[in-house]
């Protein structure tokens, strides 16, 4: 159907942090799959875990256990503040599985509560209660009537939320840093009051990092720039180095309010999905990307600021580790198109913020390579 406005490309063939149309024309890839491929393209160990696993079992039911499944979900537990995971297959499942547990806990532990608070420009999936939780009119526009029990606050502003909390809340869904908002990085007071409040009243802090989780942001999970936990924590995009796997972490006493029956997912788990995902996390810790992600962020990150200075139509450099925005004075739309005739793939993050998201496998010369294309893209604007 006629639901994305595509670029006239076709890309066939990848391999690291680049890609090729099918008329044979590379691309430095600063999109990968909007910040999926974290291993860049065609990963070996992606590609080995995927080939063994096809050949060995493609897909049981989750009515019985799947090693695989169990293997990440211990992997996920054993390096973040989670003690169970549901696996799904993508963000917005994630998030509409975290929505449900929120209610489910508010109906069963806290006094029958279910409203939901979530943030203006927020994104956080395109079902019918994700996008609800979506904190931009644009998004929701022409599905009424939507689901009840949601309510929206400006981000970054804890006052805003101490004063939307009342008797029906039961949570608060967050993203750490907002992606496809504009790559807006909050306050470290505000995360860590969030954490407060919640405490205090007895509410789920719920954050969305289906964009920055695995290491998008140069720590392992974007919570721990703050200095907090979450209660419950989803993930997708990167979790599955290009295949679709999405998961709700959450603690045991919150987990408790899902028992058996209360929710499910036909492919969730699935053995081939999670051995990629184990070949994601087991690259990323071991190959020491998170570090990586840290170091090429700052390299990249100064780059974009020295272009800043130069160019007065640029407003901010913004972001964490390989999740950078370049807000401008204007709309860019076309300076992405421009990008992509030179050979550079950036994506939009609103209309006028230049969005980089390159794989966590990206070294010094691919980030000089991406830094001289968009400068010879600016000095045509």
């Amino acid at each position: 159907m006629n639901t994305y406005a595509r670029f006239p490309i076709a890309l066939v063939r990848g391999e690291g942090a680049r890609v090729w149309d099918a008329d044979g024309k590379g691309y430095l890839d600063f999109v990968a799959g909007i910040a999926v491929n974290s291993l860049g393209h065609c990963h070996p160990a992606v590609a080995k875990a995927v080939s063994e696993q096809v050949r060995t079992l493609i897909h049981v039911s989750n009515l019985y256990h799947i090693e695989p499944q169990a293997r990440l979900a211990k992997a996920l537990c054993d390096h973040s503040f989670a003690d169970r995971v549901f696996f799904c297959n993508s963000g917005a499942e994630a998030n509409e599985a975290a929505i449900k547990l929120a209610r489910r806990y508010g109906a069963e532990q806290a006094q029958g509560r279910s409203e939901i608070i979530t943030a203006l420009n927020s994104f956080h999936g395109r079902t019918l209660a994700t996008l609800t939780a979506t904190g931009q009119e644009k998004i929701r526009l022409g599905y009424d009537p939507l689901p009840a029990g949601f309510r929206y606050v400006p981000f970054n502003d804890l006052d805003a939320v101490v004063d939307a909390v009342d008797e029906r809340t039961a949570a608060i869904l967050v993203e750490p840093i907002q992606g496809e908002g504009g790559v807006v990085v909050p306050d470290v007071a505000y995360i860590r009051g969030l954490r407060q409040l919640c405490d205090d009243k007895r509410l789920l802090l719920m954050f969305d990092e289906v964009q920055v989780g695995m290491g998008r942001t140069g720590r392992l999970f974007g919570y721990e720039h703050f200095g907090v936990e979450p209660d419950v924590m989803t993930l997708a995009k990167a979790l599955g180095g290009g295949l679709p796997l999405g998961a709700m972490l959450a603690r045991e006493d919150v987990a408790r309010s899902f028992p058996p029956g209360s929710h499910a997912s036909t492919f969730g788990g699935n053995p081939v999905v999670c051995r990629a995902g184990l070949a994601v996390m087991e690259t990323i810790l071991e190959a020491g990307l998170v570090e990586n992600c840290e170091a090429m962020g700052n390299a990249l990150r100064q780059g974009l600021e020295a272009l800043a200075q130069r160019f007065t139509f640029i407003r901010e450099v913004r972001g964490k580790g390989l999740l950078l925005g370049l807000e401008m004075d204007r709309e860019c739309g076309s300076m992405v198109l421009e990008c992509m005739k030179e050979g550079l793939l950036v994506v939009l993050a609103g209309a006028n913020v230049l969005r980089m998201v390159p794989p966590l496998t990206i070294g010094q010369a691919e980030v000089d390579e991406a830094l001289e294309i968009l400068e010879r893209v600016l000095e045509r604007v």
